[in-house]
């Protein structure tokens, strides 16, 4: 096992990314609390990145604002450090419809989730290396400022096996059983144990290697790692220890005092409900924490046992929940990538969460206790942060702010001293040599003709075209306003389902098409490098996609071909259109003098078209409103079929937060099943 940090790569730090290396590691060294790299898209911001981490030695947090990215990252990291704990921690839910109470039309939600039993072995094996090693790099979406138990216990419920160890079979599986895992004498699976004579194997929660412990009579003997499907013994070891199968462990003692607990805050929550003439709650409240407390004596568990997770982690009303981040060391280096994304998402949780948790222990469905399983503040989550490295092109005026703080003064070329900004490096310069885009301005006055023009220019040297507007209507008609004249156009806006959306990118890159018309064209997966003009309608209309980090973020959609060109069409040079022009021309002048001066000559970025995530098929939308009847005449490997499609739109809408539609889905489902496999 590797104690260091070591960066394996087939290339070495170029262009300004030695200087941002250096610099951001100084910083660090100078104990600079918080730091920006500030890196134009395909600088090699990972890399330079990874580079900092072999430097420092410390375990790092990289957080970024969702699944896809964070999964990006991930793999990255992991061919950069192979010989290293690289781990993954998101949210482990497939599908997660929150437990909710909806007032006006008197309408409970029940909790229902579908865990993603791969995704909750990354998390647990997350927890595990961070307290066993120090080599230890996580990378993360928001999910790790959501509570998961006490780091102090789930560390002291560690079992320790050792050759030669004194303990009867019993009680080890005693121990093994304490900790969460289950007892499977038939199939031997993620999570369970099973005992055969005198032999224990068990598979770790956060391992797919089995392990196999033999006795004999109350002495262990022999403790093996081998494959759970060969049977094939890898390694002979001399002590294992197994970490619990959960995140939330209790003693023995927590556990009895935390049911004392939860019944006597029960008795003083019904007082008060009755108290205020609330006899209906009061009813409610007591006939579901009962219930609950009975199925946590009988199995240790009940669906939703997280809200009272107070409880068993000994805090006191609301105290901060333990977190991922207790996990860390406290001197862990935390990096945010796309920051400007990242640190609003970590901001807005908490409110989000405590407004529905609100409204269910005002109306008797669960203990005040409810409201402190909760994610952290901001200012919590900042008091856990030691050093901090925010990464992205357009950092906003927070994470600048918090950086500039620290200056020195240095020479400048002429030998005149001038204050550098410390907390502040920069990464402009690409690989490729590509340049930021060339920026014209234009009136809005007859901007269609005028963008018909510039679009046929590009068709007829096979390049692709990007344009904003500001509503889907506008959109909608520009796009058949072009196709009427001849152009290949298609629009993207949130109403076209997530996989279409992706399909229509990848039809673009394809050809199929050459022009797409949409409103927010800066989310994520939009990497399109034969995009050689962005036209941005209407850009003197401030708001949030016009302001200025949105210009500079839809601009560089241009700066991945050596033709780029961005056309604004406005009136009036906003503040927002002033200030991203500048930098936009900055940034510009900076990569030109740097290729001048190498003899760099700027090369188009070649980038493969992914597979789609999800088999496409072409009935998706009639297979949700399919009728039972109608899904009974269908062949039974079609009725599978169909099935699996709708569970995965199920998914999607979930994912996306649209949990009526993801309810819809999953209700036909459940009248669908009982056909699923008849004949």
């Amino acid at each position: 096992m590797s104690n260091k940090f070591k960066l394996i790569a087939d290339f070495k730090p170029t262009g300004d990314q030695p200087d941002a290396i250096e610099k951001l590691v100084d910083g660090l060294n100078s104990n600079i609390k918080d730091q920006v790299l500030l890196g134009v898209t395909g600088s090699g911001k990972t890399f330079t990145l990874a580079n900092v981490i072999e430097k420092v030695q410390k375990p790092t947090l990289v957080i970024s604002h969702n699944k896809t990215l964070a999964g990006q990252l991930y793999q990255e990291f992991k061919e950069f450090f192979p010989n290293n704990a690289v781990e993954y921690f998101v949210s482990y839910y497939d599908y997660y419809q929150p437990e909710s109470y909806l007032p006006p039309t008197d309408t409970y939600i029940a909790k229902e989730s579908s865990i993603n039993e791969e995704i909750d072995k990354l998390r647990l094996s997350a927890t595990t290396s961070l307290l066993s090693r120090k080599d230890v790099i996580v990378v993360s979406s928001v999910s790790c400022i959501y509570n998961i138990g006490s780091p102090k216990e789930y560390g002291n419920s560690v079992l320790l096996i050792n050759k030669g160890l004194n303990i009867s079979k019993a009680a080890l599986t005693k121990s093994i059983l304490g900790l969460h895992y289950n007892r499977n004498d038939m199939v031997l699976e993620r999570g369970s144990f099973r005992v055969k004579g005198d032999i224990i194997e068990i598979i770790p929660s956060y391992s797919e290697v089995a392990y196999r412990i033999e006795f004999l009579e109350s002495t262990v003997t022999n403790i093996y790692r081998f494959d759970s499907f060969t049977g094939r013994v890898f390694e002979s070891l001399d002590n294992y220890m197994l970490y619990p199968a959960k995140h939330f462990i209790a003693s023995d003692e927590s556990f009895v005092q935390a049911l004392i607990d939860i019944e006597n805050d029960m008795n003083l929550r019904l007082k008060e409900l009755k108290d205020e003439g609330k006899v209906l709650e009061a009813y409610r409240l007591e006939q579901r924490t009962k219930h609950d407390l009975e199925m946590i004596k009988e199995v240790g568990y009940v669906n939703g046992i997280e809200n009272y997770s107070r409880y068993f982690d000994g805090r006191h009303p609301g105290a901060v929940p333990y977190t991922l981040l207790d996990y860390f060391p406290k001197d862990f280096l935390l990096a945010i990538d796309e920051s400007h994304m990242t640190l609003p998402q970590v901001r807005g949780m908490y409110n989000g969460d405590r407004s529905r948790k609100q409204t269910l222990v005002d109306y008797g469905f669960r203990l005040p206790s409810a409201m402190d399983n909760r994610p952290l503040k901001f200012d919590e989550f900042l008091d856990k942060v030691d050093k901090a490295i925010y990464i992205s092109a357009t950092p906003s005026e927070y994470e600048v702010e918090k950086s500039i703080k620290a200056t020195k003064k240095v020479k400048d070329d002429g030998g005149d001293l001038k204050e550098d900004y410390v907390g502040i490096a920069e990464q402009l310069i690409r690989p490729t040599g590509i340049i930021e885009p060339i920026i014209t301005i234009k009136p809005i006055a007859g901007q269609i003709d005028d963008l018909y023009t510039e679009i046929e220019k590009r068709v007829k040297v096979n390049e692709k075209v990007l344009i904003t507007t500001l509503t889907k209507k506008m959109s909608e008609e520009l796009s058949l306003f072009l196709k009427e004249k001849g152009i290949k156009a298609e629009y993207l806006h949130s109403d076209i389902d997530t996989l279409d959306r992706m399909d229509i990118l990848d039809n673009l890159r394809k050809g199929e098409f050459d022009v797409l018309v949409g409103i927010n064209l800066l989310r994520e997966g939009l990497d399109l490098p034969e995009v050689s003009l962005v036209a941005i309608l209407d850009a003197d209309k401030e708001g949030f996609l016009r302001s200025e980090t949105a210009l500079v973020q839809t601009m560089g959609r241009a700066a991945r071909n050596i033709n780029g060109q961005v056309i604004l069409y406005a009136d009036v040079m906003t503040g927002s259109i002033t200030r991203a022009v500048e930098e936009v021309t900055r940034r510009r002048q900076i990569q030109v003098e740097y290729n001048q001066k190498h003899n760099i000559i700027p090369k188009n970025i070649k980038k493969e078209i992914k597979m789609r995530i999800v088999k496409k098929k072409e009935e998706d939308k009639k297979e949700i409103k399919i009728k039972s009847q109608d899904f009974k005449m269908l062949p039974p490997t079609e009725r599978t079929e169909v099935y699996k499609s709708m569970e995965e739109e199920m998914y999607l809408a979930a994912d996306m937060l649209n949990f009526e539609l993801a309810t819809e889905i999953r209700d036909k489902l459940r009248s669908l099943k009982k056909h699923l496999t008849s004949q």
